[in-house]
């Protein structure tokens, strides 16, 4: 074991990769020719953000960037951290170094505006180089001439693949576990459960481990142990197969029967299984169209808000937009009017071939107006409600109807409209 590990110390710690080549994942980042692979290759490292759940290699990343470029490291928790302490950090660059050292801030997020304003004058003159790390979204929570001086870079939640490596590298290196001869029949479980956070896989294994019955040789680390050593029901949820349809059908049909507490359910279900937010929140964008629509136009205008804050925030956070979205649309009148019209719309087009008539055609030029290119065609601003009516399907299709008006009370004040627009034109003719 390393000198500076002893038996007490986690194995997520033993196990932090000390080379960038060592580490699993973030290959957008650190694969050659990836962005801060170039920038370590050249020896230059500017002040940097990274943005990402827990547990997916911020800290180790920062150390290893500052190791690479071979600068003094000084690392930060935003925790408990104050004005006085930040300030000495940055008073004690020695005046003779020419290269500024790396400060690392963990949580940045949480510095108030002093305590990020006091970073700011040492980024600006080069003094030192800050990488700051945040689970936050650093466009709302890192004050904007602060992150104008800084490039943000999205760090992704470990695939199941690459958790199950993390865990296989435990057993085969770390200088306790190689040496006991472990089954781990769990691996997926344990992939799951971690939720992309390769610390929460090791501290499992880990726990899965010093429970295990040591009267067995192998270990067995089966499900039912991973289970009980992290207090927790096994989701039996498989992203890729038939659950992955059942569930999110399940929720899109709560949803369309207006029942808030069955989405939240099977929604539930779909996150602790491990479902991308953002699969989720498509979805709901899709449902606020089809089963909603001009009932409430507002809901599709929430679901894409929703869509657009799940992919710039991510886990957990998501969860709160997600829920709130899916009690909104539940809730909402419902109503499948327009999804009908354009299905009809669509299926007339595929068999019609009917050419526009010549008075909705644009005359761009004199030997289009000269063919009858938008003659006898009435512009309706020049009228009464800015209404006149004319026919604008051809002349086959004339009386044709897709869009029939939903019985709620939007789309039938639409209607109401519509109507009035028409005696209005009649009683003026």
């Amino acid at each position: 074991m390393p000198p500076n590990f002893h038996a007490d110390t986690p194995l997520a710690q033993r196990m932090r990769p000390t080379t960038l080549d060592a580490i699993i994942g973030q290959e957008h980042l650190l694969a050659v020719g990836a962005p801060l692979r170039r920038l370590v290759e050249q020896g230059h490292l500017p002040s940097i953000i990274l943005h990402g759940e827990a547990g997916i290699g911020k800290t180790t990343i920062a150390m290893l960037l500052a190791d690479a470029v071979e600068r003094p490291f000084h690392a930060l928790s935003a925790l408990n951290t104050g004005v006085k302490q930040l300030r000495e950090v940055l008073d004690s660059k020695d005046s003779l170094s020419f290269e500024s050292p790396v400060v690392f801030i963990d949580e940045i997020h949480r510095f108030n505006k002093a305590q990020q304003d006091a970073l700011l004058g040492a980024v600006e003159s080069g003094d030192i180089t800050l990488i700051g790390a945040t689970t936050e979204n650093p466009s709302f929570s890192v004050n904007n001439a602060l992150l104008s001086r800084c490039q943000v870079y999205r760090l992704e939640p470990l695939t199941p693949e690459q958790i199950s490596a993390v865990l296989q590298r435990a057993l085969l290196e770390d200088n306790i576990l190689k040496n006991l001869s472990v089954d781990l029949q769990a691996q997926d479980t344990i992939s799951q459960l971690a939720h992309g956070d390769a610390r929460k896989a090791l501290n499992l294994l880990e726990l899965a481990i010093q429970t295990a019955d040591t009267k067995q040789s192998p270990l067995i680390i089966d499900d039912a142990l991973v289970a009980r050593v992290a207090q927790t029901a096994l989701v039996r949820y498989d992203k890729d197969g038939e659950q992955h349809y059942d569930m999110v059908s399940a929720m899109i049909k709560s949803v369309r029967g207006s029942d808030p507490d069955a989405a939240l359910y099977w929604m539930a279900r779909m996150l602790v299984g491990g479902e991308p937010a953002d699969f989720i929140a498509r979805r709901l964008v899709i449902l606020a169209s089809e089963d909603i629509g001009n009932a409430n136009p507002n809901a599709l205008l929430l679901a894409d808000a929703a869509l657009r804050s799940v992919q710039s925030i991510g886990m957990p956070e998501s969860r709160i937009i997600l829920g709130q979205v899916v009690v909104y649309l539940a809730t909402s009148a419902k109503s499948n009017s327009t999804y009908n019209a354009i299905n009809a719309a669509m299926s007339l087009a595929e068999k019609d071939a009917s050419p526009v008539p010549l008075h909705l055609r644009n005359g761009v030029t004199k030997l289009m107006r000269n063919q009858g290119y938008g003659q006898d065609y009435i512009y309706p601003h020049n009228y009464p409600n800015h209404y006149y009516a004319q026919s604008y399907l051809p002349d086959n299709l004339i009386g044709t109807r897709f869009y029939e008006f939903a019985d709620n009370q939007r789309e039938q004040h639409s209607k109401q409209f519509i109507d009035w627009l028409k005696d209005q034109a009649a009683s003026n003719d």
